[in-house]
């Protein structure tokens, strides 16, 4: 320790016994006050609420980093859950590796190899107005406002081939925000599944959009049609597998039309061209 640093250390002792010194008379005194004294309820219920600030904020500090350890644990789980690849007992960590994490440019949809993707916090960018753009009204069917400049995506490849393509979307429903995962298949087309990890929508009936039954009408179906347009979208009532464009559609949450259209907005949105939609056509071209 450098003789600057000792002496900073010996006054800082010196002053917190000086504190404590001043401060025990006044401790005495209220320790010696009758217990109906007003003063002494005061001073004894003021020192709990320091020591137990003290103490959340120390507990705070120090399981900060296991918070974010369980935060990053639950977002690799909800990775692979979309995909159908979330096992239980499995080890998360090691088969997450299978992903391949890209940032996507949406405003070219190719890939920024600039910023590091372990680093990126997407959720974050898009409250930063250095890093989003802001969404014209008449584009913002998501009702987000603003959107990350941005985007992390998580590939699986078998060899060169990517075989399936998990992409962060989030628009409004009734209640709240809800951010979820979209995995498609390597084709950019068909739907592998759809999960939503953060949402506060009504339980029985918004919130139904985590339920495993729901979310597994979505295997299968279409965003695209002919023209390129994304129509994939949530119906009143069942679909008939039998009608014409029944692939574009999915049974609508019972008694939650607002969720349902929140769903189906927020897909059209990120399908689009203000989303997804260049970086899709990139790797369709790739593909072949």
């Amino acid at each position: 320790m450098s003789d600057e640093s000792q002496k900073n250390s010996e006054n800082d002792a010196s002053m917190i016994n000086r504190i404590g010194k001043a401060s025990k008379p006044y401790a005495d005194k209220i320790l010696a006050l009758s217990n109906d004294s007003l003063e002494k309820t005061v001073a004894v219920a003021l020192s709990l609420c320091i020591v137990c600030a003290i103490l959340v904020s120390g507990s705070a500090v120090a399981l900060k980093s296991l918070q974010q350890h369980n935060k990053a644990l639950d977002m690799k789980k909800n990775i692979l859950s979309v995909v159908g690849l979330l096992e239980e007992d499995m080890d998360v960590d090691t088969a997450f590796k299978q992903f391949e994490q890209k940032i996507v440019n949406l405003e070219t949809g190719e890939y920024d190899e600039s910023i590091d993707p372990l680093s990126y916090d997407q959720r974050k960018a898009a409250k930063n107005p250095e890093l989003n753009v802001s969404i014209s009204a008449g584009d913002d069917v998501a009702h987000i406002r603003r959107r990350a400049k941005l985007a992390k995506v998580y590939l699986l490849k078998k060899g060169d081939q990517i075989e399936t393509i998990v992409l962060p979307v989030h628009g409004y429903g009734l209640w709240s925000t809800m951010y979820g995962f979209l995995a498609l298949e390597g084709d950019g087309q068909t739907i592998v599944g759809l999960n939503f990890y953060d949402q506060a929508e009504t339980p029985g009936l918004g919130g139904e959009v985590v339920n495993p039954v729901w979310r597994a009408l979505w295997k299968g179906k279409k965003v695209y049609d002919d023209s390129q347009q994304p129509v994939i979208g949530l119906i009143k009532g069942q679909v008939d597998s039998q009608k014409s464009g029944s692939e574009f559609q999915v049974d609508g949450l019972a008694g939650a039309t607002l969720t349902s259209n929140g769903v189906t907005n927020l897909l059209r949105y990120w399908m689009s061209d203000q989303g997804f939609s260049l970086f899709l056509e990139k790797i369709k071209s790739e593909r072949g």
